[in-house]
């Protein structure tokens, strides 16, 4: 056996405590006079969400600190979502036909924001759910620091092909630059536009969702703008404040959404960070090929090594996921199945973004240079 092969994917495995390595929750603030919280507008963009919806409405019903507005902006959907929200204590928008240049989400968005009157702003996709107490979590760990807030919500898994969005969530925290082994001494380089809090000030003078207009992946190009205009971000997990369930309607759709952006919000990050995380996959990769090629020849030695090592690429993978998500065991211990499809999918990405392709969301015509048509 090369021990020099097999050295060099041990350091790669270590790789992998550098881009992930703590994960900062939203907390409550501690026992003292009781806070003082500004006015907050909740605006939740929702196309075709009947089957979501729902449950974070009544999440949000049921908070001990209830946020001073909700508005709810329909974006034309072809479902009950209006009807639903309808019934709701909420405000709720019908939205103005797209204009040319837009994207359906950036243009909800914008819409409610320019309806807001809270003094912060609270975007959620329609697909969370805020959890017993998470609202006040959020507002608490807001209003910590100054700027922007964003969450990644905490990732609920049901069916089985859920699991495949293991990689996808693990690159997608890890190559930002918010939770690496440095901290805070790294600025992050993306923010996650599930959950998204900041003053009304912040968003006018950073241009809001109308500087983005255009862009499929618009966390990422806010993130941007924001960062031009010298306003800091902070990211959380969502652990115990907010969750979603990605992708629930099968696995057309985990493949239709992590194909929308996934390439082109992975070139707009920085070198560094890419490298380092592409260098644990190849290193994690590279340890099932070993092991494969041991077993075949029967190699003892090399098979007792190279096995435990790809139980330690295992071990850190799950280490991982059960801080973001319900991912479960088995996911970790066979991770070169999620792997192998988290590569086919961004190569499909990489294509589509290359050849300018489209694909179909929500009813929705998509192509990759943010050109959106019914």
């Amino acid at each position: 056996m090369d021990t020099v092969i097999f050295a060099i994917h041990a350091v790669l495995w270590i790789l992998g405590f550098l881009f992930l390595y703590h994960i900062p929750l939203c907390r409550r603030r501690g026992q003292g006079n009781p806070p003082s919280y500004p006015r907050t507008s909740v605006i939740i963009p929702a196309r075709n969400e009947e089957t979501t919806l729902p449950s974070l409405l009544v999440s949000l019903e049921g908070q001990s600190l209830t946020p001073d507005e909700i508005i709810v902006v329909d974006d034309e959907s072809e479902d009950r979502t209006s009807e639903i929200a309808d019934r709701a204590a909420v405000k709720v928008v019908q939205s103005e036909p797209l204009p040319a240049g837009w994207t359906g989400k950036t243009w909800a968005c914008h819409q409610g924001a320019q309806l807001a009157t809270g003094d912060v702003l609270l975007f959620l996709d329609a697909d969370t759910t805020v959890e017993r107490d998470g609202f006040v979590q959020i507002m608490d760990t807001y209003l910590e620091a100054e700027g922007v807030l964003s969450i990644q919500p905490y990732h609920r898994t049901r069916r089985l092909y859920e699991e495949l969005s293991s990689f996808f969530n693990v690159i997608m925290m890890g190559a930002i630059d918010a939770f690496s082994v440095l901290g805070g001494k790294l600025k992050p380089t993306a923010l996650f536009g599930a959950v998204l809090v900041l003053s009304r000030k912040h968003y006018v003078e950073s241009g809001g969702h109308e500087k983005v207009k255009g862009k499929v992946v618009e966390d990422v190009a806010l993130a941007k703008e924001l960062r031009k205009s010298g306003i800091p971000i902070r990211c959380r997990g969502g652990k115990g404040a907010v969750s979603f369930r990605m992708y629930p309607h099968g696995l057309r759709q985990l493949v239709d959404g992590w194909s929308k952006g996934f390439a082109w919000g992975a070139a707009q990050i920085a070198v560094p960070s890419l490298l380092v995380t592409f260098a644990w996959i190849v290193g994690s990769l590279g340890t099932v090929r070993y092991l494969a090629e041991s077993s075949f020849a029967g190699n003892t030695t090399a098979i007792a090594l190279w096995a435990s090592l790809y139980l330690a690429y295992a071990a850190q993978l799950y280490w991982m996921l059960f801080r973001i998500g319900t991912f479960r065991v088995y996911t970790a211990l066979f991770y070169p199945v999620s792997l192998l499809f988290f590569i086919a999918v961004f190569a499909r990405s990489s294509l589509l973004v290359l050849l300018g392709r489209r694909v179909n969301w929500k009813a929705r015509t998509i192509d990759l240079r943010g050109k959106v048509t019914q």
